[in-house]
């Protein structure tokens, strides 16, 4: 029992309050130059030698990374296509100022020949009530300029152009046809979204060989639930985002609890084993 009590008791030296940790934001990187090779993405704190540079290495088009916990702070994301050494100049950077419980996704946006770098601001935010929240991000250059819509022609937003994003649109959960339309063009594509209550989203149009596509992004996955917006299967970002959030001490504090259970199993087999005797 004393074991136990020791090891409650670990856990919880180490488990430190939200409340008491440095502020943090929410940053995540994306890749929507349709025409842009793969490139490795790099964000490092503007004159912070102590914050560990996080490093995305083959980022394709479409793909879109988890959402980083950092300190708040002014940090660079730079872009030097895949497999540059690192210390040559990037091809585009940009800065982008975090605050605190504020998310941010950086994107390469723009055709190769003028690649850009756009910071869109993120509200994660939780729907009112059992709603869902979704936005567009238009990520075509087949497409410039899209008119956006429900299946029963319910306007969700007209005259959206590549890189840039629709308002954040509460809806009923469920599955969902949405219509993408050229401005001008009388030929719909067709795209469907699953929505759950609870949860925000980012729809991303983009251009695949066979026409548009659509990725559905999941950046809340409900109340009180940290930001999320993971990369899709098979996607080419490396960082280590699923333990990014995690303090060191948290590792720390689980070999300390399975050491003592390890502690106190050889001293109930050394107990039992002098009772044999």
């Amino acid at each position: 029992m004393a074991v136990f009590a020791v090891a409650v008791g670990a856990s919880l030296a180490f488990a430190t309050p939200a409340s008491a940790q440095a502020p943090v934001g929410y940053v995540r990187l994306a890749h929507l130059s349709p025409d842009t090779p793969d490139v490795d993405v790099y964000l490092s704190k503007q004159g912070d030698v102590t914050f560990t540079p996080q490093v995305f290495k083959g980022v394709g088009y479409g793909v879109v990374s988890q959402y980083l916990p950092i300190p708040t702070g002014t940090y660079v994301v730079a872009m030097r296509l895949k497999g540059a050494d690192p210390s040559t100049p990037p091809v585009i950077s940009i800065t982008v100022t975090v605050q605190a419980d504020a998310a941010y996704t950086v994107a390469g946006v723009g055709k190769h020949v003028d690649l850009g770098l756009k910071v869109f601001d993120d509200d994660l935010s939780a729907p009112a009530g059992h709603e869902a929240k979704v936005r567009v991000i238009q990520a075509s250059i087949a497409a410039p300029v899209l008119d956006v819509s429900t299946a029963n022609g319910a306007t969700i937003a007209d005259g959206v152009a590549f890189a840039t994003t629709t308002a954040y649109n509460t809806v009923p959960p469920g599955v969902w046809t949405i219509k993408v339309t050229p401005t001008g063009s009388t030929a719909p594509t067709t795209l469907t979204a699953a929505l759950s209550a609870g949860a925000v989203y980012s729809l991303l149009v983009l251009d695949s060989p066979t026409g548009l596509k659509a990725q559905l992004r999941i950046d809340a996955s409900g109340p009180g639930q940290p930001p999320s917006g993971a990369i899709e299967a098979g996607g080419g970002a490396t960082a280590a985002a699923p333990t990014a959030g995690l303090s060191p001490l948290v590792f720390v504090a689980v070999g300390l609890v399975v050491l003592i259970a390890l502690v106190a199993i050889a001293l109930r087999t050394r107990r039992l084993a002098s009772r044999r005797a």
